[in-house]
């Protein structure tokens, strides 16, 4: 394997870190962000005054999901190395993700199939096995399927996102984070503008689901396999896939596709740097260049032959927020050492409860008000407002107490009985120790 020339000399391989305590900084980030998608959705249905006013040059949702982005590339990764086993990570991951999710996907359709809701993309039912498989992948929105939950599209890079750092861990190059990240900003700003759109799902929208679930199970059991043969070829497998959805057919866009991944790298590499696992010289000049490339790949307009695209550049509105969210970060891992406002540290351990079930109330709210809430008296609105935040918290705080730390309890009494005596799933090298900080993963 080729060594990463970022990484100190003097690191020893498999040395525990000596951060412990939780890092509430990042529960508070987690929490900012949560809010500002919930007030970003409810724009529409409550505040038709803001969104005209700052439609234009700040958009709020994506503001909130790059913060979110962040967060999590600072974190996720150091869990995969802290625990040494892609098995082990994978079964964290199951747990910590799917029962919130199936809890959202079941009362999605129960709204819609009661009338309480904007009701359900049209291409859902008009494929619903295919739609189910793809949105089992959490892959759907590169994959031509419509989100049961509209916030489901996150998910999908996240889960891209996964799906890389575990080919990088079981190839022995998970240390490569800024030049991973800065060659993702790069392809953004300079590749970008050509890339297609949807393309595979426009042309084979049924075997693209298929094909990707079974190149996903394939290549993750291969990545876990005894034979140092099979795990490259699910290093390989694995890498394809996530690529070539990425670059060809993602529904928001390449440019957009590639900063999400090339923001995410960044945040590991600066988890990198604090750690002392990167060389902070280069690492750090690296990273800079990733928000910088990033913004610039948002004003940058399509050409005229990326099939499907949106002829349109992303816009200031998407790079301020973009940049915002960048020194939103900056800002809390400036004052990590000092204490967060427990409310936002609160609302950063049930923020995963309140990203995914935030738009159906906000749903229901819409209905419940008449379906006609902008012909409403400001007063009433507020009140509405209020109605809408406390049933969030409530539902949220219910999911995750009910739902979400059962689920983690369980996965980690399972990943506890598979812990010994497992078959090593990665190069000598990937064996580096995470910090022993144990945050909450950060996406929501």
């Amino acid at each position: 394997m080729p060594t990463n020339t970022l990484t100190p000399p003097d690191t020893t391989i498999g040395a525990p870190s000596a951060k412990a305590p939780r890092m509430g900084w990042l529960d508070a980030l987690r929490g900012l962000a949560a809010l500002v998608v919930v007030f970003e959705h409810s724009l529409d249905v409550l505040l038709p005054e803001v969104r005209r006013a700052t439609g234009p040059w700040f958009d709020f949702g994506r503001y909130g999901v790059f913060v979110f982005f962040l967060v999590s590339g600072y974190v996720v990764p150091f869990s995969l190395e802290r625990r040494g086993s892609v098995r082990q990570f994978w079964a964290g991951r199951f747990f910590r993700l799917y029962p919130a999710w199936g809890v959202s996907v079941v009362l999605a359709l129960l709204l819609g199939a009661a009338g309480l809701s904007y009701g359900l993309p049209a291409a859902i039912g008009d494929r619903p096995w295919t739609s189910a498989l793809a949105h089992l992948t959490m892959l759907q929105d590169l994959l031509g399927v419509p989100n049961v939950v509209n916030v489901f599209w996150t998910l999908s890079y996240e889960m891209v996102f996964y799906l890389l750092v575990t080919a990088m861990f079981v190839a022995g190059v998970h240390r490569a984070s800024a030049r991973v990240a800065l060659g993702f900003g790069v392809g953004a700003a300079i590749l970008g503008v050509a890339l297609p759109s949807g393309l595979l799902a426009s042309r084979w929208p049924g075997g693209t689901i298929f094909a990707a679930a079974l190149l996903l199970a394939g290549g993750l059991a291969a990545m876990v396999s005894r034979r140092r043969g099979l795990r490259r070829a699910g290093v390989g497998v694995v890498a394809a896939l996530a690529l070539i959805l990425l670059v060809l057919n993602s529904r928001i866009g390449a440019i957009e596709s590639l900063c999400i991944i090339a923001t995410m790298f960044a945040g590991t590499a600066i988890r990198g740097i604090q750690d002392g696992r990167l060389r902070p010289g280069p690492a750090a000049a690296m990273v800079a260049i990733v928000p910088a490339l990033t913004v610039a790949a948002g004003m940058r307009t399509p050409t005229s032959w990326a099939l499907h695209a949106n002829p349109n550049p992303l816009g200031p509105d998407w790079s301020i927020a973009v940049g915002a969210a960048w020194l939103t970060f900056l800002a809390g891992l400036a004052l990590r050492h000092r204490s967060m406002p427990r409310v936002l540290v609160w609302l950063g351990l049930v923020s995963y409860s309140v990203y995914l079930l935030h738009p159906l109330v906000i749903q229901a709210i819409w209905h419940a008000a008449g379906q006609d809430t902008w012909g409403l008296s400001a007063p009433v609105r507020a009140a509405w407002g209020v109605v809408l935040l406390a049933t969030v918290l409530t539902s949220a705080a219910l999911v995750h107490r009910y739902v979400e730390l059962p689920a983690q309890k369980l996965g980690r009494r399972v990943t506890a009985r598979r812990r010994s005596p497992a078959p090593p799933t990665a190069s000598p090298a990937a064996s580096t120790s995470a910090a022993a900080s144990t945050p909450q993963p950060a996406h929501p």
